[in-house]
């Protein structure tokens, strides 16, 4: 369970039991990483203190953690199509094919390869992919 920004938590919430150490959640940590210069402190630190190493690497990644996590920030990019849809990237189409990327974005500009342009980007569908390979295939080189 996590507590909401504006709730009160008891500090003891945070203490390790048995151990002089505490937990920081993630969203304190991305806190801390953006109002201090931990970062810098982290670098500095480097090598000198194993413990010390260890801890201020284990904060850095709970706030990459949390900032990257769905909750971690409002504005998330837009993940591109999984790998079972059925809209392909130039890279992917290219793999598929076994040509070179460059090599599709000329068959498209060619007309060669139909393909959707999304965003500034070329999207081509398995089906399209799976024609123009068929079509590669069956011409003499």
């Amino acid at each position: 369970m996590t507590a909401s920004a504006g709730s009160f938590q008891a500090p003891e919430r945070y203490l390790l039991p048995q151990e002089v150490g505490a937990l920081i959640p993630g969203r304190v940590a991305a806190l801390i990483y953006a109002t201090t210069d931990l970062a810098k402190v982290r670098t500095s630190r480097r090598g000198l203190d194993p413990e010390v190493d260890a801890a201020l690497m284990a904060l850095a990644i709970a706030a990459l953690r949390w900032r990257s996590s769905a909750t971690g920030t409002e504005n998330a990019p837009t993940p591109e199509p999984p790998a079972s849809s059925s809209w392909l990237t130039t890279t992917q189409a290219a793999g598929l094919a076994g040509v070179t990327d460059r090599a599709v974005r000329k068959a498209i500009a060619a007309g060669q390869l139909d393909a959707t342009n999304v965003g500034g980007r070329h999207r081509i569908s398995r089906e399209n992919l799976e024609q123009y390979r068929a079509r590669r295939n069956k011409c003499p080189r």
